[in-house]
């Protein structure tokens, strides 16, 4: 095992008994890598040091943890209490305990967010002094995430005001000199995602941006997703059907889709655009061969539409730097599983 990471929610409500158990569960099953990664994904208000101790003791080398902004009356709005102090000592507590790497994600758009609310969280991320980090932009569906309904409308930033917002953190990240990656992340040169997306190797899968090449995720958990070389498999999504399965002995995965080469041509042009903002038609016409020209009529589609934004030649479909806050609508146009009448918030 090269990687192993806990997030998909909150890890550390383990007891520190629990942690061990699930690490040496794994490990046995998995036996690790001189060089793996172990990252778990933190809650500053549910880690304390016996805890960070166990993960730890278990080869924890890289920390991860949720921000999204540290303005009291935007935690408030989104129901997210997690003041300065404690997660500076959390980050603290992380360090003396040897683990260095440290991950943080931060999100623009939230309710009652302005730009001087976001600098000083910005500042106080800058702080930390963080290898990796990621931000997001806030999407409101509440038709698809219900809880999003006790969010306050009429106090979230209008699209220009987002826009805003997203090139003020990015500008005060780039100048602390962490090298923008794809189109969310930043990170230090001494990190190995800054490596990859200087090399040519980044990649992107369910946990974002990452400079793993392995074909292979194992996802494990209720509701979790694996990524095999022929498709995706998830299992049940209701923890107690989830247990019923192990329990049974049975295999927990639920549903699954079995990509056509279609499928992995389509998914390797939206990976090229996403981390290289180029889709290298050349690249794609080794791998997949004549297959590869099924993609000419969404080239000339995106060139028609997104004409002052991309450039399109033999060789690539290159996004210009002033196109890639459109990145994500570009690669789009790829993918041909989109449903009908499906739903996006307003200023994804």
């Amino acid at each position: 095992m090269g990687r192993m990471h806990w997030g998909g929610g909150t890890p550390t409500i383990l007891a520190p008994a629990m942690i061990h158990c699930l690490a040496q569960a794994v490990k046995a099953v998995f036996p690790p890598t001189d060089d793996w990664e172990f990252s778990v994904e933190i809650d500053p208000t549910m880690v304390d040091r016996a805890k960070i101790d166990a993960l730890a003791a278990e080869g924890i080398n890289r920390s991860s943890i949720g921000i999204q902004d540290f303005d009291p009356l935007v935690q408030k709005s989104i129901g997210r209490l997690q003041p300065f102090d404690i997660t500076r000592a959390c980050v603290d507590d992380l360090r003396a305990a040897g683990v260095r790497s440290l991950n943080t994600e931060l999100v623009y758009g939230l309710p009652h967010q302005t730009a001087a609310r976001l600098q000083d969280t910005v500042d106080r991320v800058l702080d930390l002094d963080p290898d990796r980090v990621a931000l997001f932009g806030y999407a409101h569906v509440p038709w698809v995430s219900k809880r999003q309904k006790l969010i306050p409308e009429e106090a979230l930033p209008a699209e220009e005001a987002r826009h805003d917002l997203a090139t003020l953190a990015a500008a005060r990240f780039t100048a602390a000199g962490l090298t923008p990656i794809g189109i969310d992340h930043f990170a230090r040169s001494s990190d190995g995602l800054e490596r990859a997306a200087a090399t040519g190797h980044l990649r992107r899968n369910f946990q974002g941006y990452v400079d793993d090449s392995c074909a292979t995720l194992i996802g494990l958990g209720a509701s979790s997703i694996s990524r095999l070389p022929t498709g995706y498999v998830q299992n049940a999504p209701a923890t107690a059907a989830y247990v019923q399965r192990i329990k049974a002995g049975q295999l927990a995965g639920a549903r699954g889709h079995m990509m056509t080469e279609d499928d992995l041509l389509r998914a390797r042009a939206i990976e090229m655009l996403m981390c290289d903002f180029r889709l290298d038609r050349a690249g794609l016409c080794d791998r997949f061969g004549p297959l590869a020209g099924q993609l000419d009529a969404e080239i000339a589609l995106v060139a028609d539409r997104f004409g002052n934004f991309v450039t399109v030649t033999d060789e690539a479909l290159e996004i210009a730097p002033a196109g890639r806050p459109l990145t994500r609508i570009i690669a789009s146009a790829f993918d041909a599983h989109v449903p009908d009448g499906m739903r996006y918030s307003q200023a994804s």
